[in-house]
Formats: C-alpha cells, sequence, structure tokens
C-alpha cells in the first residue's frame, strides 16, 4: 500500500546522503554544524554545493569568510552531528565545548575535525539564493579520505569507516553493504518477465485513465 505525503517529505526522501560537517573559521572564530544537503555539481570544474538556511550562524562565517570544509563523519561521531545541530554557534564555541580534536586543513584555512572518515576543502565558488536556502557553490582544494574507508568507492567492510547517514530528527543509519550490478541478459528468462510485468503495469496505468 502506497500513502501520499506532503510536500515537505520529498526532502527526506532525498536526504540520506552522508551527513557532513561544515568546518568553517572568520577572524579567528571557528564554527561547525551538520547539514544534510549537499551535492556535487561539476566535475570540471570539480564543484560542490551546500545549502545553508540564512539564519544559520555557519551561513555567515562562510559568507564572509569564503572558505569551507566537508568533514564527512562515521558512526563515532554520532552524538557530536546531534549535538552540534542544536546548539548555535553565536552562543557555544562548539569545537571547545565538544573537545573534539582538530588538525588544520591543507589548503584552506579552516580546522578539520578529528575522526571524520572523510574530508572536502572548499573555496566560495558562488553563492544563489534558492527558497529559503542560501546555495554556497565550493571549488574543491583539496580532498582526503581513510584508505580504509574509501578506496575509488566506498569500501564498506568495516562499520567504524562508514560514512553517517541523516534520516531525520535524531535518527542516523550507516550502509550495510555494496553490491555490484550488472547489465540483465535481455534473452534471458527473468528478463523476459520483468518486461512483461512492466508492460502489465503500463497497460494497468493507461486504462485507469
Amino acid at each position: 500500500m502506497r500513502r501520499n505525503l506532503s510536500e515537505h517529505d520529498a526532502r527526506r526522501l532525498l536526504v540520506s546522503g552522508p551527513v557532513v560537517l561544515v568546518t568553517t573559521t572568520w577572524r579567528g572564530n571557528d564554527d561547525v554544524m551538520p547539514a544534510a544537503w549537499s551535492m556535487p555539481l561539476s566535475a570540471d570544474p570539480p564543484l560542490i554545493g551546500v545549502a545553508i538556511h540564512p539564519s544559520r550562524h555557519t551561513h555567515d562565517m562562510i559568507r564572509f569568510s569564503q572558505e569551507f570544509a566537508l568533514n564527512i563523519p562515521g558512526r563515532q561521531l554520532l552524538n557530536h552531528c546531534q549535538y552540534f545541530g542544536s546548539v548555535t554557534g553565536r552562543d557555544t564555541n562548539k569545537l571547545e565545548a565538544s573537545k573534539i580534536p582538530t588538525f588544520r586543513a591543507r589548503k584552506i584555512d579552516v580546522k578539520l575535525l578529528d575522526g571524520c572518515v572523510a574530508y572536502i576543502e572548499c573555496g566560495v565558488e558562488d553563492i544563489l539564493r534558492i527558497g529559503d536556502h542560501s546555495l554556497f557553490v565550493g571549488r574543491i582544494a583539496a580532498v582526503s579520505a581513510d584508505e580504509e574507508a574509501f578506496n575509488e568507492l566506498w569500501t564498506l567492510t568495516d562499520d567504524d569507516e562508514k560514512p553517517l547517514h541523516y534520516l531525520g530528527g535524531s535518527s542516523y543509519a550507516i550502509l550495510g553493504s555494496r553490491l555490484e550490478a550488472r547489465a540483465p541478459d535481455p534473452q534471458s528468462d527473468a528478463a523476459k518477465e520483468e518486461t512483461r510485468e512492466a508492460e502489465e503495469r503500463q497497460r494497468e496505468l493507461e486504462e485507469r485513465g
């Protein structure tokens, strides 16, 4: 049985990609916030995007500093992700309060969070206002990842080395295993059966109008 959802539920269906912890530095002040809305935008030049609401402290930190880093956490930082999203950097130095170890980024003047499985360092290429969020377009300056976590693809062999995924509210997940696909043989019985079932579903839809 399929049920209809609110238009606002569409974002929950799409945000199960890796959560990122956005770190920024401006005038000697550091900040971190979790973001679920991040995405690749271009391969050449290498650009990524992260959507942030203007009310968030990180929004102005990026706008003024023109730099940010995406730290991709594993499950060991689950509670940190929730904490970083529940306090504002305007009132609290979240990095000091959490006592999470940090180290300097390679190409930008931003701190990176120890214990993450991968890092993406960016300079701001553009800022686009889209609806009630700003899309910060970052030109990638440096990328690094734990060898145990990523080897051309996420390895998904060690639960502690898997990226953390955000499901909404206080719910998170890690991926179970990697599956390898191969193109089906169009002459196989299974492929013919799938084609027949798809044609039947299409006819039913057409008959319903």
